[in-house]
């Protein structure tokens, strides 16, 4: 599978990155430079050396969470929706997918007895009440 692109126009709603693009040796990162989530992948063989580093103070400014799963074990259905909170695509996300939430909303339904998800965003949690708005009820 490619990695798709789940759009609203040319607003940037999600991208779905199927196990199957893991095969690229190396480091690669299925977010462009300027997205506020940067997500990729290391494929190295044993022996590999990660030179240590620190990453600089940097200040950065950014309005919403954005969200990384990862389908540890299972399946789900991602229902993905656009800034005026209409549906605009329905995506199953199976073991060892990874689904990069950039704008718009989302809900899932889990499809398989047992299924584990990595949940990944940036924070601070400011709570319920000021970090969402529900869709569906």
């Amino acid at each position: 599978m490619a990695i798709r692109e789940v759009k609203d126009g040319e607003l940037l709603l999600a991208r779905h990155i199927g196990s199957k693009s893991w095969t690229e040796g190396g480091l690669g990162f299925f977010s462009k430079d300027e997205e506020y989530l940067q997500v990729g992948i290391w494929n190295y063989d044993a022996g590999k050396r990660l030179l240590a580093h620190t990453h600089n103070d940097a200040p950065r400014t950014f309005q919403r969470t954005h969200e990384t799963l990862y389908v540890r074990k299972g399946k789900i259905e991602a229902r993905i929706y656009n800034e005026n909170r209409a549906l605009v695509e329905t995506l199953e996300i199976a073991e060892g997918d990874i689904l990069i939430l950039m704008s718009g909303g989302h809900g899932y339904t889990i499809l398989e007895d047992g299924t584990q998800v990595l949940e990944i965003k940036n924070g601070p949690y400011l709570g319920a009440e000021r970090d969402r708005v529900r869709i569906e009820s």
